[in-house]
C-alpha cells in the first residue's frame, strides 16, 4: 500500500495538532532546526525588564543593535543591515539586484526560488550530487557561471543535506563571480552550529570583496523564529544604501531591537548551544553510521540527513511512525520530489535523540 506524503513543516503545529490529535507541546520539533535549549534565563531575567521599550520607536538607524551584531560577528556596524527576518532580506536583496539570471545551489530551501519566482527573474539550479554525499565541487560549480548570471545562492551550511562549503572554496566561488558581476548571497542561518566556524563562516571575506553578502537571523541558533529579527553583512556599500532607502522605516521593532542586543552578548548561553550540539552530532553520527537499512550524511549544522535503504520504507512512512510518539522528523519529499527515501532530523537533548534513534531502528526492522 502506498504511504500517504503530508510534508508539514516543522512550524505547522497547529495542522499536526488537529490532524494527529497530538497536543502541540508533546510533540518532540526534530523538523524545526531550532536551538533545543530555547531562550536562557539570562535572557528571560533581563528582557522582563526591558518590556517598556514597546511604548517608544525604536531607533530608526539601529545602532545599538548594529554594533552588538558587528561585536558578535566581529565586523564594524557600518557592514550590518537589520530586517524583520531573514526572509524580508533576502526579498530585499533580491529585488534590488534584480538579477537577468540566478542559480541556486540545491537541494536547498524553496524560499530562494519563490522570492525569485515573486520577482519575476528567471533561475536555474546547480544540484548537489548524492554520488558525491552532497559536497561542494566548487570547480564544477564555477564553470557555470558566465555572464547571464547576475546572482548565485548558496545556504551554508546547506538545508537539507547540512553539508558545507569551507571558506577557501567559497573565495574561489566568489572571485569567480567578480569577474562576471555577479552577486553572491550566502544564507548562514545554520552556520553557528557548525563545528568548525572559522572555517565555515564567509563573513571574513565581505571586507575583502564587495560582491558578497551574507544572510543571518535569531530564529534557529537563538531559538527565536517568533521574533523575526534577521541581519545581512556586507562590504557593499552602494547596496547598504540602496537598501535603507528602499527598507520599510522601523522593519525591527522595539522588543526585536532590544532582544537582539541581549541575544547577541549572551556568551554563556552561546557556548552552552554550541557544546551540545557538538556533543550530539558526534553521538548521533556514530550512532545512526551502525544501523543497518540506512545512509547517513555527515552533518555540519545542527541536523542530519539520512536515506532509507530498506525496500518499502519510506521517509512519509517513518514521519507517520515517529509522530504517533510524539516525535516529529522532516520528510524531504518536498526537497528530492522524485525520491521518497529521504528524511531531515535536527540534534534536540539527548533523551529526546534517544528516543528518535531507537524509533527509526524499530521502523527499519
Amino acid at each position: 500500500m502506498a504511504e500517504t506524503v503530508h510534508n508539514f513543516h516543522g512550524s505547522d503545529l497547529e495542522q499536526i495538532e488537529a490532524y494527529y490529535g497530538i497536543r502541540r507541546e508533546d510533540i518532540i520539533r526534530f523538523g524545526a532546526n531550532v536551538n533545543p535549549l530555547g531562550l536562557s534565563e539570562t535572557f528571560r531575567r533581563k528582557m522582563a525588564k526591558e518590556l517598556d521599550v514597546i511604548t517608544s520607536y525604536p531607533d530608526r538607524e539601529y545602532k545599538k543593535l548594529r554594533e552588538a551584531i558587528g561585536r558578535y560577528c566581529e565586523v564594524t556596524a557600518p557592514f550590518v543591515l537589520v530586517g524583520n527576518g531573514s526572509t524580508e532580506l533576502l526579498s530585499l536583496i533580491i529585488r534590488l539586484c534584480r538579477p537577468g539570471g540566478a542559480l541556486i545551489l540545491g537541494p536547498t530551501y524553496s524560499e530562494y526560488e519563490r522570492e525569485l519566482l515573486l520577482c519575476g527573474r528567471p533561475f536555474q539550479y546547480f544540484m548537489l550530487q548524492e554520488a558525491e554525499d552532497f559536497m561542494l565541487d566548487e570547480n564544477s560549480l564555477t564553470e557555470k557561471l558566465d555572464a547571464t548570471i547576475s546572482l548565485l545562492i548558496l545556504c551554508n551550511p546547506n538545508n537539507p543535506t547540512s553539508s558545507a562549503i569551507n571558506i577557501r572554496q567559497m573565495e574561489s566561488v566568489v572571485k569567480t563571480c567578480r569577474k562576471y558581476d555577479i552577486l553572491v548571497m550566502v544564507d548562514e542561518t545554520y552556520v553557528e552550529f557548525s563545528p568548525d566556524y572559522e572555517q565555515t563562516s564567509s563573513i571574513p571575506l565581505t571586507s575583502v570583496y564587495d560582491n558578497l553578502v551574507i544572510i543571518r537571523g535569531v530564529s534557529k541558533f537563538f531559538a527565536a523564529p517568533g521574533l523575526r529579527l534577521g541581519y545581512a553583512v556586507t562590504g557593499n556599500t552602494a547596496l547598504l544604501q540602496h537598501a535603507h532607502e528602499r527598507q520599510n522605516p522601523w522593519a525591527v521593532s522595539s522588543l526585536a531591537d532590544m532582544a537582539g542586543q541581549l541575544l547577541f552578548s549572551d556568551t554563556e548561553h552561546i557556548q552552552k548551544t554550541k557544546e551540545l550540539i557538538q556533543s550530539e552530532r558526534r553521538r548521533m553520527w556514530h550512532l545512526f553510521s551502525a544501523m543497518d537499512g540506512i545512509k547517513v550524511y555527515r552533518p555540519q549544522a545542527n541536523f542530519m540527513l539520512a536515506r532509507i535503504l530498506k525496500e518499502g520504507r519510506s521517509g512519509a512512512g517513518l514521519f507517520e511512525n515517529a509522530i504517533r510518539r510524539g516525535l516529529m522528523i522532516r520528510d524531504c519529499s518536498s526537497f528530492f520530489s522524485s525520491d521518497h527515501t529521504y528524511f531531515r532530523f535536527c540534534f534536540m537533548l539527548p533523551e529526546d535523540n534517544q528516543r528518535l534513534a531507537d524509533c527509526v531502528r524499530e521502523y527499519l526492522h
